[in-house]
């Protein structure tokens, strides 16, 4: 008899998305390629066209039961969830997310420290669209005077991408929703296993599955999930932009979603142990990792998030050409864009650039880490040795 407890999400990762339809006898998905499906009969043509829900066979730009799967999946880990879109990329997410709520004269709001081509849509096609974006400082708490009459959307990101504020999630929703105001979050930082959005008020919640989701650096995905008020709405604009991931990714993306909370758990250790060592380092000037206190936002993400993720920042002190040398100088750290994945990175990142309410200082030297399932003493010899090598050329 099966039991009537919800399962854990690290049970609900595994098991999510696994139903007879979809694996028949065996434990993967198949996978299903396919265009066109055929039907038995013209009547059954014409019935198909009155419904439109995953589980039915229309066209091949509808999905097949690969896609299913892994959308099913991703659904289960969002409590109060109705359904999850899929896209072949983090920034399509994005976009049909923000183009299923917005309307020509509308306003958006956006956190200053929002992912930079989250900007880039904002600035460019919206802007063309007829919508006007306003950004904000992610560490306000007079989220009152952030809205307006015209104010439709807010998308919210937590922690930023490169200096990792985290913002109160929670409040901004609550004070949203008041307002008739529909909350977007990215949430690839910490995905659905260390945060659970929807439950936390907001309404729409997107993955750049890329990362963590795929976790092994070979699929470009995204998806959107939602509750039942935007659900319908998400669904139409993707399927009228057109917009499919192929099965062969969706595949590689369930695959690589069975092992998400192990991976998960061993990105968070070796991450803060790394992040730790820096602090005791004399180079450094700050350590930007939410789990740690002086980080901004930390009591907030002590308060709403059950881990930390691999990715976070540190500020070298010295000029900017340093963190330059710092990267050149490593070896197991790969010089790369993404982050997810089992293997270390380094990037030397510019804030400044990407900012225009809350003001970076441009001498600033940041160099954004993401940990991967290496043995963190090797990293931190791998950084150490960097240390050693800039300091060598002073």
């Amino acid at each position: 008899m099966s039991s009537k407890r919800p399962h854990k999400i690290a049970t609900r990762v595994v098991t999510g998305g696994r139903k007879k339809e979809h694996t028949g006898s065996v434990v993967n998905v198949p996978v299903w390629r396919a265009s066109t499906h055929l039907y038995e009969d013209v009547a059954s043509l014409e019935a198909g066209k009155k419904s439109n829900s995953d589980g039915r066979f229309f066209y091949g730009r509808r999905g097949s039961p690969t896609q299913w799967a892994l959308a099913d999946a991703l659904t289960a880990m969002e409590p109060g969830a109705a359904g999850t879109m899929l896209y072949p990329s983090g920034v399509a997410a994005i976009s049909c997310a923000l183009l299923s709520v917005l309307r020509p004269g509308d306003v958006l709001l956006m956190t200053d420290n929002v992912y930079d081509p989250s900007r880039s849509f904002a600035d460019g096609f919206l802007k063309r669209f007829g919508v006007e974006t306003r950004y904000f400082d992610p560490m306000t708490t007079d989220y009152s005077r952030l809205f307006c009459d015209k104010t439709r959307a807010i998308l919210l990101e937590a922690p930023g991408s490169l200096t990792f504020e985290v913002q109160d999630v929670s409040a901004i929703c609550a004070e949203a929703k008041k307002r008739g105001v529909v909350t977007l979050l990215d949430n690839t930082w910490a995905t659905p296993y260390f945060f659970t959005a929807l439950d936390k008020g907001v309404d729409i919640t997107i993955l750049a599955a890329t990362k963590y989701i795929v976790g092994h650096s070979d699929v470009m995905l995204g998806s959107v999930t939602t509750h039942e008020k935007y659900w319908t709405r998400l669904r139409q604009t993707t399927q009228q932009l057109g917009q499919v991931v192929s099965p062969d990714d969706a595949y590689l993306a369930a695959r690589g979603l069975r092992t998400l909370a192990v991976r998960m758990d061993a990105h968070e250790v070796s991450a803060l142990t790394i992040a730790k060592w820096l602090q005791t380092r004399p180079d450094v000037e700050v350590v930007l990792h939410p789990a740690l206190p002086e980080c901004p936002g930390h009591a907030i993400w002590a308060r709403d998030f059950t881990g930390s993720s691999g990715l976070f920042s540190f500020v070298l002190k010295g000029n900017k050409a340093k963190a330059a040398e710092f990267v050149d100088a490593l070896d197991l750290f790969g010089i790369g864009y993404s982050w997810g994945g089992f293997e270390s990175l380094a990037l030397p990142v510019h804030p400044e650039t990407c900012r225009s309410e809350v003001p970076w200082d441009i001498e600033r030297s940041v160099i954004r880490l993401q940990i991967g399932l290496e043995d963190p003493d090797d990293l931190i010899a791998d950084l150490d040795s960097a240390f050693r090598a800039i300091k060598a050329v002073d």
